[in-house]
């Protein structure tokens, strides 16, 4: 939607280096924002951050360095920002049974001194980025926003924490603060331990046995672009202070289905075997998440508008022609 609203707005984007925040920067840069990517401190500093972006923006857009729960320097970062997109997380789930204080620190130490930055410097709104982790294993679906939290996995607590942190700080600072809570997203780019891209890259890569975790689990699943749109109403929407809405699609295929739509769009039907080291903890595995989307709909005017099965083709096509190797050792 290219309306005018984001021209010469300075934007800041935390995480604007990952899967959905460098998705989110493009469309930033194409609607004429000027953006200001919050990126990890890393030895290869700047560059690395800017390698990450896309190509036509990656050169258009400022970069602040830091450590997310350095207040100080978050502080610096989002001064004069009119909007900021937080969607800077540690999101690996099995990861977060070993290093669970790593998680308070990113995103619950990191959402304070968001939050602390943001009231300090006046911004006119604040999306941060929940998930659906949060709800752990539904107690009814379709999940609405009034679904209980419950912390299933450290991961999950550490995004609760933040989520309630964000609730604190609009009703006891009027913080002007919108809560999204994506479902999952995928698409072109995501990181290879995802499931869609697991699968699709050891089918490209020419595997004779497909490995993948747990079959079982449901996931309502929201391509790329349509979650991009969707951080942008919530930006851009008036009289949203202090909601939280879901972006999902009310639709939940398993695991096994997936396996099956991919290997119809790739072409190629190996065996499958379920590989122990990708199943999660059974403690916190989530065997459905489905979203009811219809306060997007109402609040954000917004609902997904690419299939699953579009979207896998879009993801699949990405893939041709680059260097799968590794999925190929990983499949054997």
């Amino acid at each position: 939607m290219h309306d005018g609203f984001w021209r010469d707005r300075l934007v800041a984007v935390t995480g604007g280096a990952g899967f959905i925040g460098r998705r989110l920067v493009a469309r930033l840069v194409a609607e004429g924002a000027c953006v200001r990517v919050v990126g990890r401190y890393t030895s290869d500093g700047e560059t690395d951050v800017r390698r990450r972006l896309d190509p036509a923006c990656a050169e258009r857009v400022d970069v602040a360095l830091l450590d997310i729960a350095d207040a100080r320097a978050v502080r610096a970062a989002l001064g004069g920002t009119d909007t900021v997109f937080h969607l800077a997380a540690l999101i690996g789930i099995p990861y977060s049974y070993i290093a669970p204080a790593s998680y308070v620190s990113t995103n619950v130490l990191g959402t304070l001194a968001v939050l602390e930055a943001a009231r300090d410097v006046g911004i006119r709104r604040l999306v941060h980025t929940s998930t659906s982790e949060v709800y752990g294993t539904a107690r009814t679906t379709p999940i609405t926003e009034e679904h209980p939290l419950q912390g299933q996995s450290p991961y999950s607590a550490s995004k609760i924490a933040a989520d309630k942190l964000a609730e604190s700080y609009f009703r006891s600072f009027g913080l002007p603060i919108v809560t999204l809570r994506p479902f999952n997203t995928f698409g072109p780019g995501q990181s290879p331990r995802a499931v869609i891209p697991t699968i699709l890259r050891q089918l490209l890569g020419g595997c004779t046995e497909l490995r993948i975790g747990s079959l079982s689990p449901r996931r309502d699943l929201t391509y790329v672009d349509d979650t991009v749109a969707g951080f942008l109403a919530a930006g851009r929407v008036e009289g949203l202070e202090g909601d939280v809405i879901h972006l999902g699609t009310g639709t939940s295929p398993s695991v096994g289905e997936l396996v099956e739509l991919c290997m119809e769009i790739v072409g190629r039907r190996p065996a499958v075997r379920v590989d122990p080291e990708r199943v999660r903890p059974a403690a916190s595995e989530v065997e459905l998440l489905l979203a009811d989307p219809s306060k997007a709909g109402a609040r954000l005017g917004w609902s997904a508008t690419v299939t699953i099965r579009d979207g896998i083709e879009r993801t699949a096509e990405s893939l041709r022609g680059i260097d799968l190797s590794a999925a190929q050792r990983y499949a054997r």
